[in-house]
């Protein structure tokens, strides 16, 4: 069987259940060992370019208003591999190719392969998605034992939480800064299974634009910023969009010194892997008292407070 997966998240969730010898094919923004590895079929017409998150969201706005996509099937590459499978989404045509655009090519092919699309809206929707993947690649038990491992993950820390009779937390979590994005599809429920509450979000909706005033009013304990597509380093160039609202530093998570940026792929990417790492995180920076990030993904956020030294 030959694979072809056109979407980050499927690509992670094939390599974390060991599935990758059948994946011939990927998108750009797929995770770095499938780039190394794998041939890319899937391009954008912004690689390289260095632009700002206004900038980005302009592009984007104009582009999706205009009825055009920003991504493209590299059709040689895609007639090269010759896929029976291609795994595609349809949950966002602003952040990567959907359906559509790769059924106008895959239909050209001599065999026409078949589309499988993979659209999240909830956590549980990102658990069934691992589950399909498996059975499309004729390895269901792998899924299953897959999927039951992260589970149990997430049972450790809601047990966690109710033996210590945790509280929750007031949460937000913002999905971009330049203009201010809330947190939508699986998100919230990551943030609730973590010990917090997120009431500015879109439970396994969209996320949209909301403007600062409502975050003073909201006036949340804790902060999260992970823009989509940008890691923690990426991030910090773009905070001072949020520091230059005069009601920042009055705000309780800046006050309490628990605002925090991390990486993308923990939160908007939807492979069930990373994020239940999300959760693991979360639980650690809504809960400092009383969780700690598994080390190996201390480096995937970071006190933004304490970085600034306010006091």
């Amino acid at each position: 069987m030959k694979v072809s997966s056109f979407m980050p998240a499927v690509t992670q969730m094939i390599y974390d259940m060991g599935l990758q010898d059948d994946l011939q094919g990927v998108t750009f923004e797929c995770p770095a060992e499938a780039l190394q590895e794998k041939q890319v079929a899937v391009r954008y017409k912004l690689e390289g370019k260095t632009l700002t998150s206004e900038e980005i969201n302009i592009i984007f706005s104009e582009t999706k208003a205009a009825g055009e996509t920003l991504y493209y099937v590299d059709e040689a590459v895609l007639e090269t591999i010759s896929p029976d499978i291609i795994f595609t989404q349809d949950v966002c045509d602003v952040c990567q190719i959907d359906t559509a655009c790769v059924a106008a090519s895959a239909y050209k092919l001599p065999k026409i392969p078949e589309l499988i699309s993979i659209t999240p809206n909830s956590l549980n929707d990102v658990f069934d998605n691992a589950l399909t993947i498996a059975k499309a690649m004729n390895n269901e038990a792998v899924g299953l034992k897959y999927v039951e491992g992260l589970k149990q993950r997430i049972y450790n820390i809601v047990d966690k939480q109710r033996a210590l009779k945790i509280q929750s937390k007031s949460v937000a979590l913002l999905e971009w800064i330049d203009p201010i994005f809330n947190c939508g599809h699986w998100i919230p429920h990551q943030i609730g299974y973590a010990g917090g509450i997120d009431l500015l979000s879109h439970p396994s909706g969209d996320s949209i634009v909301i403007p600062f005033d409502k975050i003073v009013k909201y006036n949340p304990e804790v902060i999260v910023i992970a823009p989509c597509g940008y890691t923690t380093a990426r991030t910090l160039q773009d905070m001072h969009f949020l520091e230059k609202h005069p009601e920042w530093e009055n705000l309780r998570a800046v006050k309490n010194k628990q605002v925090y940026i991390a990486d993308f792929d923990m939160f908007t990417q939807s492979s069930a892997g990373t994020l239940v790492n999300g959760i693991e995180c979360l639980a650690a920076m809504i809960h400092p008292e009383h969780f700690e990030a598994p080390q190996h993904l201390a480096s995937k956020f970071c006190n933004y407070n304490a970085l600034k030294s306010y006091k």
